[in-house]
């Protein structure tokens, strides 16, 4: 790692500043960088004269202490699509947004929504709320230290004030949301925005005005109003990667263990392993949404050891084409055409990876690893792979 990637000699402060970041790159971005460190209060994007910086304030000093010395002593960068970030510590000790007062009339509305979480209001729903008053230019969601947000952008000001006034304090329609979601409060001041820069189309962000604007398929909900299927209940969008949340978790999940089991529906292309909100989960990418769709409705549910433990509970991603490390203790890319060439410099855990494996037969999966075999229990310490 380049010292000059960072700045050991700087006073530490809560504010983080970063830099090289990718021009598209917003805000939502920045907060999934920074958040597994501490809680985030604050953040200023587009800064500098290229608009490749930003500033990331941290509720405490000793978050931004864990993540810069987290990425001072690490082999792997920061990175924000495959760019390497530089982060050392800010001047500053706080963010100063130089708006104007929330009361401020303005033809942009902040409106943060209580009672909810970012995933419970999507942003057709608040399309669908603010069009009654007039036409919606742009709309950007984000979270921060008071909760679920969004800027909505009318024509002007009347327009933004007659939506403030009738909504303000009101509650979406309980129909537009989740059934488990009792109610959602609308609180609303003016932004000093007036026109918002809204880079793609996500289902974070939307302008309304650029038919022409360049879409993310990979950050899209779906289309304006959910599929229902025949049970009323909303049909999730495919996708040909799975995320898969291990429950249960009283055996070692490694990515040959999962390979093993998903290869049996189909060539895995892609996994990677990752820990959140305190489980072990993973990604697995097919070739195509078809091979997925057999895989989750096979294993959906079932368990990769006997005695229902290392419970799979699949879902699809909205990713379709992993970053992943090609070899490592976490992720592993079996689309590189050398693996053999690799295999012969004894490259660790690729022989292994290399090797073919037995399919999921009759509830159980049948491997030659080595201590993994049918009739093992777990007190002989090599637990079976159960359907």
């Amino acid at each position: 790692m380049s010292s000059s990637q960072f700045r050991y000699t700087q006073t530490p402060s809560k504010v983080v500043h970063l830099r090289n970041l990718p021009w598209e790159c917003v805000e939502e971005e920045l907060i999934e960088l920074c958040k597994r460190f501490g809680k985030i209060v604050n953040t200023k994007t587009n800064v500098g004269a290229n608009r490749n910086q930003a500033f990331v304030e941290f509720a405490e000093l000793n978050q931004a202490i864990s993540m810069v010395s987290y990425y001072a002593s690490s082999s792997e960068p920061a990175q924000i699509r495959g760019k390497t970030v530089y982060i050392q510590y800010s001047n500053r000790h706080e963010i100063v947004n130089n708006q104007s007062p929330g009361d401020v009339p303005g033809n942009v509305l902040l409106v943060t929504f209580e009672g909810v979480e970012s995933h419970h209001v999507s942003i057709d729903v608040i399309h669908l709320v603010f069009s009654a008053f007039g036409f919606v230019h742009k709309i950007a969601t984000f979270e921060k230290a008071a909760g679920f947000q969004a800027l909505v952008q009318f024509t002007d000001v009347e327009t933004a004030s007659a939506a403030r006034s009738a909504l303000d304090g009101r509650s979406i329609p309980k129909y537009l949301l989740p059934d488990h979601v009792a109610s959602c409060n609308l609180r609303m001041s003016y932004s000093a925005h007036t026109d918002l820069n809204i880079k793609f189309q996500s289902h974070r962000s939307r302008d309304y005005t650029n038919p022409y604007l360049p879409v993310n398929h990979t950050a899209m909900d779906g289309s304006m109003q959910p599929a229902l299927g025949a049970d009323g209940k909303k049909v999730e969008t495919q996708s040909n990667v799975l995320l898969a949340l291990i429950e249960n978790m009283q055996y070692a999940v490694t990515v040959d263990v999962l390979h093993t089991v998903f290869s049996a529906y189909g060539t895995v292309q892609k996994i990677a392993i990752f820990e959140k909100n305190g489980s072990t989960q993973a990604l697995v990418q097919y070739s195509d949404i078809a091979t997925a769709a057999i895989a989750k409705e096979a294993l959906e549910g079932h368990c990769i050891y006997d005695g229902g433990y290392c419970k799979l509970r699949l879902s699809y991603s909205r990713h379709t084409d992993l970053n992943v490390k090609a070899f490592s203790d976490k992720s592993r890319d079996y689309t590189l055409p050398d693996l053999s060439l690799l295999v012969g410099q004894n490259v660790p855990g690729v022989a292994e990876a290399s090797a073919p494996t037995a399919g999921w037969q009759n509830g159980q999966v049948q491997t030659q690893y080595a201590g993994y075999h049918a009739g093992a229990s777990p007190s002989s310490g090599h637990p079976p792979y159960y359907g």
